[in-house]
């Protein structure tokens, strides 16, 4: 009773404390302001949540897609260029990227997120550099694919740090920094980053497999192409729905607010996905006679990459359009690749390079305002072609000088022992599988009829 008596007696203060003061208590109301910023940041942060968790997508087609020997190296490499690259970003990437006192080709300002560092709008610095940070993350990792079963890992740590804390910040500030694409005088548009994001990482893998080479065995002493299955479709199938879920933080995140342009923009990203990913079965069955699940689901990667750029810009319609059209287009590509040993072994360059370029240029035709099929001109798929060709030559030129100086230096290739036995237990001293049975399979294949590009290729 006592006890009882006591609280009351205090709720009755505090009534008599807040009547007293009511200045106090209206001041302490939140005010629409502030409750939209808070759900602003809390949005923003959780989308950018959606892209980290994109990694666990990007490592298990990685994984799926390639040789069990060398499993554990793989998920090593998606776990170490988040890691790295999250370091060498907020060290150096984000003031690159976003820093306002450098100029239209190299921002400064912000180093290690300290005085001056950007702040977009209602969001805080730190939830703003967490964002930013998973789309680092995502272009280093795309490289990743492309050089899979030969890299030396310390080799690959390092140029993921390179590539998150120099390459792909310097053309960030070309156009979210406020630099020079920015300004012309039909802006560059790349929404979510179809040419800043996925085309960087798709040119800076077809570098890094040029300088490699091949795999052993990829090509036949005619020169053709070899098959050499991927060890689980099913790991190549679950990451590619954690890529399409991590997606809708990727496009719908990229309005940097919760307001109500986020669910067009998440409908536009969803009919591109999937109308890729029929389109994609499609082609591959008419070229190879059976509906391959991995270039299909390919097919559904392309369309999200090639509807990016252009989310918020285009129709219903014009996303069916380019999901579509990015679901050939990347079959045609994988096969072109393969033709001209390249070995892309997930498929990552034509994926999100060729339909990363694609869909940027794709901008300047479906755009609902400014698009050429909208009677907009040619203003706009200009500047779009502008953008497409400089980033994709400086991260070209970047990304090439970078493999090579590895090359000469500490070595990016791994030897022939190692690359034949796999990099499991020659780089990390332990195998992925405790069964070594699982540690052999997935071989050359001598017997198949289809293009190792049809045999499961991805990105």
């Amino acid at each position: 009773m006592k006890r009882r008596l006591a609280f009351a007696s205090a709720l009755a203060a505090g009534a008599v404390l807040v009547s007293a003061s009511p200045a106090l208590a209206q001041e302490a109301e939140p005010t629409v302001a502030d409750v939209q910023a808070n759900l602003d940041n809390v949005f923003v942060l959780l989308s950018a949540v959606l892209v980290i968790f994109m990694q666990a997508g990007f490592a298990l087609v990685e994984a799926g897609l390639t040789r069990a020997k060398s499993v554990a190296n793989i998920m090593m490499k998606n776990l170490m260029d988040f890691a790295g690259g999250a370091i060498a970003f907020f060290a150096v990437g984000y003031a690159i990227a976003f820093g306002a006192d450098g100029n239209d080709f190299f921002g400064m300002g912000g180093w290690f997120l300290g005085d001056g560092a950007f702040q977009y709008g209602t969001l805080t610095v730190p939830i703003t550099f967490v964002f930013q940070v998973a789309f680092a993350a995502t272009a280093a990792t795309i490289v990743s694919g492309a050089m899979a079963e030969r890299t030396k890992f310390k080799s690959y740590f390092v140029y993921s740090v390179v590539i998150s804390g120099l390459i792909y910040p310097v053309v960030v500030h070309w156009q979210w920094g406020g630099g020079w694409l920015s300004q012309l005088s039909t802006p560059f548009v790349d929404f979510a980053g179809s040419t800043l994001v996925h085309m960087t990482g798709g040119v800076a893998a077809l570098m890094g497999a040029i300088v490699l080479g091949p795999r052993i065995g990829k090509y036949g002493p005619d020169g053709k192409p070899r098959a050499i299955p991927g060890h689980n479709i099913p790991y190549a199938v679950l990451g590619t729905f954690i890529l399409l879920v991590g997606w809708y933080g990727f496009n719908p995140g990229s309005e940097l607010a919760a307001d109500g342009a986020i669910g067009g923009i998440a409908v536009t990203t969803t009919l591109a996905a999937v109308a890729g990913a029929i389109t994609a079965m499609l082609t591959v069955w008419a070229k190879s006679g059976k509906p391959d699940v991995g270039m299909t689901a390919n097919g559904l990667l392309a369309g999200l990459v090639g509807i990016t750029a252009g989310t918020a810009a285009v129709s219903t319609v014009g996303a069916l359009a380019i999901g579509a059209l990015s679901g050939v287009i990347v079959v045609l590509a994988v096969l072109f690749f393969d033709r001209i040993r390249v070995d892309d072994p997930v498929g990552a360059v034509s994926v999100h390079g060729v339909c990363g370029a694609f869909g940027t240029l794709c901008v300047g035709l479906f755009a609902t305002d400014g698009g050429l099929f909208y009677g907009g001109g040619t203003a706009q798929l200009v500047t779009q072609a502008i953008g497409v060709a400089s980033v994709g030559a400086f991260v070209a030129v970047t990304a090439g000088l970078l493999f090579l100086a590895i090359k000469v230096t500490i070595g990016l290739r791994v030897s022939r022992e190692e690359e034949l036995e796999g990099l499991d237990i020659h780089e990390h001293g332990t195998p992925g599988y405790a069964d070594d049975v699982l540690a052999g399979a997935g071989e050359v294949g001598t017997g198949s009829v289809r293009s190792a590009a049809l045999s499961g290729s991805m990105g």
